[in-house]
């Protein structure tokens, strides 16, 4: 979850020791491993998921938002065709649900001396509680903590029980109930209102599980409904909100975005969270393809290692997605939002894995820009303090 103030390209120096350490532990090469995956490997369509009938539009990406957060661009002179065309570097985050065990102002600290860009900043009950008292005086501290640092953010709205203490993710926009609907909708407009006074360049959601006995045409109306409320805050906030296709909910693949789209007339504020992970889970495009494709809707950005047919986010190098070719597309599409690090998993060694993580991606991302074709990419040695190893059940919220 990123927003941005005037600071759009570059995060604060990254401090000698953890990021010298985190280089010391860095691989000689980096892991080419496909992300390709046979077709018999990808999962159906259900009744809930409308069945591609074409290949998706692909095109050049745009961030519209906050006046803080957007990047104009001007065009350059022409080059000799020798040059290469020099290509906007990324801006990497990491997800404050994977570290969930720290304070807020110790997690912002802990990303802004290792270097990160900026963080995605999920509303939770430890971390801007966006249901606890003051919440506007709380955001204006942290809007001044984070311009301090120099970090810009994206709020997400994933967390697990802030409304329900008994459903994971519940209640959602799908709910039989209309009060609880109500609910999830009044926490969405909440984050709108949060992320337009952090100066965050987008708000993330997602559907929600299709709950028993409710059919698919039933699902769809009433996203299309909850979110109207949601998108006209958006609207006048200035803030897109952008639903992440999520596997095991109604909206679970870029063909269902695009269902949504067409559906609410396509309205401006309505943009994507790409998920590179779940674009290796169950995309029938590889995740390189899928943000040529994405491009013209891309609002913000999740990144992690994935197995295909697995919804498990993993470490970098304990996976299956080659890198360097997602991140080269994700810049040839001009995306200027935060890409984030998602490993909910691992809060209980986050800055651990934090401190791994932008080493291994910035090595990614030159891989990526070299003119030469690149040497294969290394898997970092995710060697984690001992605390067990993450749950390996789904992560998608149809599961306890």
């Amino acid at each position: 979850m990123s927003h941005e103030a005037p600071h759009t390209s570059a995060g604060p120096a990254t401090t000698a020791s953890p990021q010298a350490a985190a280089d010391r532990e860095m691989p000689s090469g980096l892991r080419a491993a496909s992300g390709d995956q046979p077709a018999s490997a990808v999962p159906h369509a259900s009744a809930h998921h409308p069945t591609p009938t074409g290949p998706l539009a692909a095109g050049p990406g745009t961030t519209p938002g906050n006046p803080r957060t957007s990047s104009a661009t001007t065009a350059s002179p022409a080059r000799p065709a020798s040059q290469p065309a020099a290509v906007t570097p990324l801006r990497f985050g990491y997800g404050t649900n994977g570290l969930a065990d720290l304070r807020l102002d110790d997690a912002l600290s802990l990303l802004a001396d290792l270097g990160y860009d900026g963080v995605g900043l999920t509303l939770d009950h430890m971390h801007l509680d966006p249901l606890a008292p003051d919440l506007a005086a709380r955001t204006r501290r942290v809007a001044q903590r984070l311009d301090a640092l120099g970090l810009g953010v994206t709020v997400e709205t994933g967390a697990r029980y802030v409304l329900d203490p008994r459903r994971k993710h519940g209640p959602s926009l799908l709910d039989p109930d209309p009060e609880d609907r109500a609910r999830r909708v009044d926490l969405l407009v909440r984050a709108v209102r949060v992320a337009a006074d952090l100066g965050a360049h987008a708000v993330h959601c997602f559907s929600g599980i299709v709950p028993e006995g409710t059919d698919s045409g039933t699902a769809w109306k009433r996203l299309a409904a909850t979110l109207t409320p949601v998108l006209d805050a958006a609207a006048t906030a200035g803030v897109p909100l952008a639903v992440e296709p999520e596997p095991g909910h109604l909206l679970a693949t870029l063909a269902d975005f695009h269902h949504l789209r067409r559906a609410l007339g396509d309205p401006e504020p309505l943009g994507l969270t790409l998920d590179i992970g779940h674009c290796q889970c169950l995309e029938p495009l590889p995740p390189a393809d899928c943000v040529r494709a994405a491009a013209p809707w891309l609002r913000h950005v999740q990144i992690e290692d994935m197995r295909r047919g697995v919804h498990e986010h993993l470490p970098f190098g304990d996976g299956e997605i080659d890198f360097p070719p997602v991140l080269a597309a994700l810049a040839a599409t001009g995306y200027q939002g935060l890409t984030v690090v998602e490993l909910p998993r691992h809060s209980h060694a986050g800055p651990h894995f934090a401190a791994h993580s932008l080493p291994f991606l910035r090595h990614a991302e030159q891989a990526a820009a070299a003119t030469a074709p690149p040497s294969p990419v290394p898997a970092l040695q995710q060697a984690a303090p001992p605390h067990g190893a993450p749950s390996t059940t789904p992560e998608g919220s149809s599961t306890p």
